[in-house]
């Protein structure tokens, strides 16, 4: 049975910045009309435009990230930031902040990640760049296929997180394959996530995108190249191991049957390296039957860990005096 909510939650919306001026004023306006009770929080990304002048003079708490790239400033607002429930979009104005108390509901109502879904809808029409679409799909088939989900926006922008996910997600991409990073950390430690079809509309004119197709495109195979290795060791080596192996024994066959033809063996440095190869292709296996041990503890530590975080917060805010005239945000201030 779910249990009954008391209070009103906290909401923190999130959003990375890197020059824009254009828009940030129009989106924090959308997302105040949206969730008027939320706090918006805008981080600075060393914009070189006014955006971090005009994000204060629309009343968002302004903070400053000098590491550049998305994931540096995602990995500081998830540590800086303490809240029931997290929106991150980005201040392009090209997530619709109507559809956030919906994500909010989602994750209140128990997910640990609600996904605003670009690609069910109107991502093709107004993205005008065929080879950001062509990456969009390359990733979502090829991580789908991996891990078995259907997941059909994978690299979006628009999320909702639980305060369990945001404080237990380690955050290791520095830019903007941060998307994709979160995706597969959820369907390898089997998050509870939902999907919701959202309204996606491309960039105001004027409004200049940050994206390298090429170099960020390779940022982010290269993201699911790490990932897969080390949340799937066993299909990774093992899959490279019989590749090998399958080589080496072609070559040794063709020595065999060669002896079994002569009744001599004429190739020996064909057949030293057949052999070798058959080694090394089994070394490759038995690692990745190792690794994969070592990842499923992983994962169950990752489980432990989540319930006892979850555990903790629980009993936390319990814990708080209940303060006339002083609401949730405040009393967890005053209790710390």
């Amino acid at each position: 049975m779910r249990p009954k909510r008391t209070g009103t939650a906290i909401v923190a919306v999130l959003l990375p910045c890197y020059n824009e001026e254009i828009t940030i004023g129009k989106v924090i306006a959308d997302f105040r009309d949206s969730l008027p009770e939320a706090t918006i929080y805008v981080y600075d990304n060393n914009s070189t435009d006014r955006t971090a002048e005009i994000a204060d003079k629309a009343g968002a708490i302004v903070r400053k990230e000098p590491r550049q790239g998305k994931g540096n400033v995602i990995r500081a607002m998830f540590e800086d930031i303490d809240a029931d429930v997290y929106i991150m979009a980005d201040g392009d104005d090209t997530y619709p902040a109507e559809a956030a108390p919906a994500m909010v509901d989602k994750v209140l109502d128990g997910y640990d990640m609600v996904i605003g879904d670009r690609l069910s809808s109107t991502y093709f029409e107004e993205n005008k760049r065929p080879f950001h679409n062509f990456g969009n799909r390359l990733v979502r088939s090829s991580i789908n296929s991996l891990f078995g989900a259907h997941v059909t926006d994978i690299m979006t922008g628009y999320r909702a997180f639980s305060y369990t996910f945001a404080k237990t997600y380690p955050v290791l991409s520095h830019g903007f394959e941060v998307e994709t990073e979160m995706t597969i950390h959820s369907l390898n430690n089997n998050l509870r996530l939902f999907e919701m079809p959202i309204q996606y509309r491309d960039r105001p004119q004027g409004s200049v995108s940050k994206l390298d197709t090429v170099g960020d495109g390779i940022k982010v195979l290269s993201t699911i190249f790490r990932m897969i290795r080390e949340y799937k060791p066993l299909p990774f080596f093992g899959g490279i191991g019989l590749l090998i192996s399958v080589i080496g024994l072609f070559f040794t066959g063709s020595v065999a049957i060669e002896f079994w033809r002569t009744g001599m063996v004429a190739r020996f440095p064909t057949l030293i390296g057949a052999v070798m190869l058959i080694i090394t292709g089994l070394l490759c296996i038995t690692t990745g039957i190792i690794l994969d041990v070592v990842a499923r503890n992983n994962r169950k530590l990752f489980i432990v860990e989540c319930n006892g975080f979850a555990a903790f917060r629980h009993v936390h805010i319990n814990s708080l005096p209940s303060l006339p005239g002083v609401d949730r945000r405040e009393e967890v201030d005053i209790k710390s």
